[in-house]
């Protein structure tokens, strides 16, 4: 068994390329049938703005690979100096069940939904022949930098200016140096969110915010899931989400859509139909992208970073205990 955690993982190394080409991959093999997601509990105690997840998965295909992401969500955190979500996640060898890998490591989440984020944009970039993308960032925290790290690798010049803006300020040496010409700082939101044609909203606002209707044909990457007041929204017809039954529910707002106008599983479009099926050339107007977040997902890179942990000798082995 193979212990890795953030540095372990950042010494293997991000290629965002390859990455979202395991999304890809992942997407096709659960359209395949030959994936397991339960759906996710939610396990919560004392104060109820806490979440702890379990997210059991098995993606066959190519991957092979079955384990269980374990994470922990408290808002709270960093007020008291610590981490706002823990990632934990198992993997198990699908053959015989033994324990393969024990990761500890909050980066390995945020390249997970980044990485399902890039699919969408390379999707939404390709049906619209879009040449230059106006990046809104709402939300600095590390799922925020990793979007942005995610767009400057997958657009490259294409990235043609990048608004960033966060409740709590930004300090501008956070700014990646490749972009920082090109980048502003917003004193609020409506900045970050008007003048851009994508927007990634990656905050923990504890309500909801935002209260106008997208530009014309933006890509909303709504990451936090619980940013858009439904007004702002109901208009939108392009509905995309990875899982209708994972992500109508826990207050998301697809399910405030689902309550207030009547949103249904057959209106929106899944993330499969988009990078497998060409369903973006049909969706006119502003895309609305809701990803709950797939076990799926998470194991598939697990087992990525896994395998090349045990390849290239990364991580501390653990030995088995005497039988």
């Amino acid at each position: 068994m193979r212990y890795l955690h953030d540095d372990h993982i950042r010494q293997i190394g991000i290629d965002w390329a390859k990455l979202c080409g395991i999304v890809r991959d992942v997407l096709a093999i659960k359209d395949q049938g030959d994936s397991a997601h339960p759906l996710k509990p939610y396990l919560r105690f004392r104060d109820l703005s806490n979440r702890i997840i379990a997210m059991p998965a098995y993606v066959g295909g190519n991957i092979d690979m079955a384990g269980i992401k374990w994470i922990a969500s408290f808002p709270a955190n960093p007020e008291r100096g610590l981490p706002r979500a823990n990632n934990t996640i198992i993997l198990n060898d699908p053959g015989s069940g033994e324990p393969l890998a024990f990761i500890h490591s909050g980066l390995l989440n945020g390249l997970r939904t980044a990485a399902v984020s890039g699919v969408m944009l390379t999707e939404y970039m390709n049906a619209r022949e879009l040449e230059a993308v106006r990046l809104g960032v709402i939300g600095w925290g590390p799922i925020a930098r990793l979007h942005l790290a995610m767009c400057i690798a997958l657009l490259g010049e294409r990235l043609e200016r990048v608004c960033l803006y966060d409740v709590r300020g930004i300090d501008p040496a956070t700014i990646p140096a490749e972009v920082r010409g090109i980048t502003d700082i917003a004193a609020d939101w409506r900045y970050a969110y008007r003048g851009a044609n994508v927007v990634a909203t990656c905050t923990v606002s504890p309500e909801r915010y935002i209260d106008e209707a997208p530009s014309e044909g933006a890509l909303l990457l709504n990451v936090s899931l619980r940013d858009y007041l439904p007004a702002s929204v109901v208009g939108v017809t392009a509905v995309v989400v990875d899982d209708w039954r994972e992500v109508c529910r826990e207050n998301t707002d697809i399910e405030l859509l689902h309550r207030a106008s009547g949103l249904q599983e057959q209106d929106v479009s899944t993330l499969a139909d988009v990078a497998l099926r060409g369903r973006m050339r049909e969706l006119a107007g502003p895309v609305f992208f809701n990803p709950m977040g797939l076990g799926v997902f998470d194991i598939a890179i697990a087992g990525f970073y896994f395998r090349e942990a045990e390849r290239l000798k990364v991580g501390v082995p653990l030995p088995r205990s005497e039988r």
